[in-house]
């Protein structure tokens, strides 16, 4: 095999010991009506909302956490709904937080709010954009003008020195858009490109969840797109196994259509995208982070409970009466999640288990049960035909 740079990446500290990432779901108050919104969120805050002296400790206590302290993310709903967020993120700034935002793509987005959350200390924040034109995204968020004004706070963000992550849902009634979104992507310019694997729960229950084979075409296009566009997965976590038998495929110079099994929708949007005439690419293929729910992720919801992430509705514990640390480190749900043996079905049998995981968040959505197998994913276990170089590259 040729020398390879990690395909795969891992937290340098335990990931059992601190997450990599905090996420706090400010408000669910928002002013879109997206169809998708895990949060389904409203029109007006809700009154049991962490208050500002609240989210202060919260704060101290991902601080707590240690160095290199958790990254801290502020979200919604729209987190812009708080009047006190940039008071928030100068706290958080003087606790030594790195401190991010998520903001939605309403009126409230607009440069002097950008200005006011960079004068505070945010560096990095993310957008969520759907469609690569107005009429598919403002489609999805159901409120006319979200297109553009998001992709001005995008260019504004990055006049002013942010880093952007552009968040794009996937399902059967946005994949399609996969080959134009990556050319806006490459065009304007992201710290990351991440394509959500849509997780069926709040209004996005009946949005048209990709089927496995549809899902494998799509991580296997992404994984392509490597050298052109920063690109990763959320709630997609097979995108490792598929990072890992690419690399492999690759490296026996077989090819990789065939010995996957890929589908027509792998080749119209590899077709589509061949037009653009990007040739080989000039980027180094970001390796997909191994970081899964309670296992390097921790989320906090606006009334205080803690979720292994934002899309498993099931609570550890309340800020309001254990620390986050506590229940982090030493929580049932918390400690279950990270022992890959607990994990039945197919992610139980699989040998890329301790590497992938599966969505534990749509396990639960499916099946009641967050150990089950995640029913977006359509490999067979076993059924990799070079396993002995699968483990060379994680050992290397």
């Amino acid at each position: 095999m040729r020398p390879h740079g990690p395909v795969v990446r891992t937290v340098r500290h335990d990931p059992a010991d601190r997450p990599l990432l905090v996420i706090w779901e400010a408000t669910r108050a928002c002013a879109l009506s997206c169809v998708h919104c895990r949060a389904e969120a409203a029109p007006r805050r809700d009154p049991r909302e962490l208050d500002t002296d609240e989210a202060t400790e919260l704060m101290r206590q991902v601080a707590s956490f240690g160095r290199p302290a958790p990254i801290f993310v502020i979200t919604g709903g729209d987190c812009f709904e708080r009047e006190d967020l940039t008071e928030l993120v100068r706290r958080g700034r003087a606790l030594g937080l790195a401190v991010a935002v998520s903001p939605s793509g309403t009126d409230k987005l607009d440069r002097a709010a950008l200005v006011a959350l960079q004068d505070a200390g945010v560096t990095a924040m993310s957008l969520s954009l759907d469609g690569a034109t107005a009429a598919v995204h403002d489609g999805f968020r159901r409120v006319p003008g979200t297109f553009d004004r998001t992709v001005e706070a995008w260019a504004v963000a990055r006049e002013l020195g942010m880093k952007v992550q552009v968040n794009s849902t996937m399902s059967s009634r946005t994949v399609h858009e996969l080959p134009d979104l990556a050319a806006l992507v490459r065009a304007q310019g992201a710290m990351t490109w991440s394509a959500f694997m849509l997780v069926p729960m709040g209004r996005g229950v009946d949005l048209g969840a990709l089927s496995a084979q549809q899902a494998e075409d799509v991580m296997n296009y992404l994984y392509d797109l490597g050298p052109h566009v920063p690109v990763k997965t959320t709630e997609g976590h097979h995108f490792r196994r598929v990072a890992l038998q690419r690399a492999v495929l690759a490296d026996r110079g077989v090819d990789h259509v065939a010995a996957l099994g890929l589908g027509d929708l792998y080749a119209e949007l590899t077709e589509r995208t061949a037009a653009f005439g990007w040739g080989d690419g000039e980027r180094t293929r970001r390796p997909p982070l191994n970081v899964n729910a309670g296992y390097g992720f921790v989320f906090v919801s606006h009334v205080g409970t803690v979720h292994p992430s934002g899309f498993l509705p099931v609570a550890a514990g309340d800020v309001r009466e254990q620390t986050l640390p506590d229940i982090y480190r030493s929580s049932p749900l918390f400690t279950g999640l990270r022992d890959s043996s607990r994990l039945t079905g197919r992610c139980g049998t699989c040998e890329f288990a301790r590497v992938c995981g599966g969505s534990r968040s749509r396990a639960y959505a499916a099946t009641g049960d967050a150990f089950a197998a995640d029913p977006l994913c359509a490999y067979e276990p076993g059924s990799f035909p070079y396993p002995q170089d699968v483990a060379a590259l994680l050992a290397s």
